[in-house]
This record gives structure tokens, C-alpha cells and sequence, in this order.
């Protein structure tokens, strides 16, 4: 009798034993599982974020660079090209003259109405960005154009673009644009959403 009893003792214990096991897996599945969704939907939401995700390229050309190329790109996808010039000179650490060191910029404000001292109108704030020297830091950049504040053009100059004259696409060291062409980029990007960076490449 005692061994009967022993038996069954043994065989409850490896029952029970074999259910726990059971149990656990069961228990530990879905927990692994569900951590691959998880990670599945944040690479998909990843991908989403990316695929809608606005950016400006701004592709300098050494060889004129009044005739440089300002891109919109959406994702992968290359909504609009203008042209644009940046600086008067390629020594990207020539304060006031020198075109967009190559890197990538924060962008700030976008405005309409700008009153600068020799920047007005349509304007997009860029951040500060230490030219190539390692050294010298490149200051009070912009992408704009050449226009009064209310986004005209006036009589002189300074404030009217002949699209003739060579000169009309250099800067005091931004980006610079059209006053048509800036404006039909701000109507765009106010339709497929403003870009919070600038990558700058020559």
C-alpha cells in the first residue's frame, strides 16, 4: 500500500510539475509577444514619422555659386527645386560674405513681415553653425530674398530684383531666393507642413 501511495504521490508531482511548466509558458508568451508588437509598431509609427517628415537641402555649386539648388524634399520624395545663391564668396568662414558652411541647420521662425537691417520681408531664421576653421561661428543666417517688408519690391536696388543682373542671387552670407519663388515656397510648405531642419552640401 505504502508504495502504491508513493507512486501516486510521484505521479501527482510531475503532473502538477508538467502544468506549472505549462502554465509558465503560457504566462510567458504572450508577454514576448506583445513586446514585438510593440517594437513592431514603434519601427512602423518610425517609418511614418520618417515618410512624413519635411526637410530643406540646399546644394551649393562651387562652380556658380549664384546658381545653387534649394530642395523641399518630403520623406524620399523631392516636392520643388528653386534656385538659389549664398554669399559672395566660398570661404564659408568669411563673416557677411561667405556662403552656408555644409551641415545641418536647426530652422526658427518663418516670417512674412521681417524688419531686419538689411533683411526684409519673406525670411526663415537658421541657426548658428561654426564654419569649417572649427573656429569662426557664422551668425544672423537666413534663407530670404530681396523685397520691402510687406514683401514688394521698391524702386532701388536693394529692395528690387531684375532676375538680369548676376548679383540679385548673392548675399551677405544666407540663402537666397526669388521673391516668387520664396513665396510659392512658403504657400507650399504651409500645405505639406514647415521643415524643422536645413542640410547644407556642396
Amino acid at each position: 500500500m505504502s508504495t502504491i501511495k508513493t507512486r501516486m504521490t510521484r505521479s501527482t508531482t510531475a503532473v502538477l510539475a508538467t502544468g506549472s511548466i505549462i502554465l509558465l509558458m503560457g504566462l510567458t508568451q504572450p508577454t514576448a509577444q506583445a513586446g514585438e508588437t510593440a517594437k513592431a509598431g514603434v519601427g512602423a509609427h518610425g517609418r511614418a514619422a520618417a515618410a512624413n517628415t519635411v526637410h530643406l537641402k540646399f546644394d551649393k555649386n562651387p562652380a556658380a555659386p549664384s546658381n545653387s539648388k534649394l530642395s523641399v524634399i518630403k520623406g524620399s520624395k523631392v516636392w520643388a527645386n528653386f534656385r538659389a545663391g549664398s554669399g559672395t564668396t566660398t570661404n564659408d568662414c568669411a563673416t557677411g560674405r561667405g556662403w552656408l558652411p555644409n551641415g545641418t541647420y536647426t530652422i526658427g521662425k518663418h516670417h512674412r513681415t521681417y524688419n531686419g537691417r538689411l533683411i526684409k520681408g519673406y525670411a526663415i531664421a537658421l541657426a548658428d553653425k561654426v564654419c569649417s576653421n572649427g573656429r569662426t561661428k557664422r551668425t544672423e543666417l537666413f534663407i530670404h530674398s530681396e523685397m520691402t517688408v510687406n514683401g514688394g519690391q521698391g524702386s532701388g536696388e536693394a529692395r528690387k530684383w531684375t532676375d538680369k543682373n548676376p548679383n540679385d542671387f548673392l548675399s551677405n552670407g544666407c540663402v537666397k531666393m526669388r521673391p516668387e519663388e520664396i513665396k510659392k515656397m512658403y504657400r507650399l510648405l504651409d500645405r505639406i507642413g514647415w521643415p524643422k531642419t536645413l542640410n547644407v552640401v556642396s
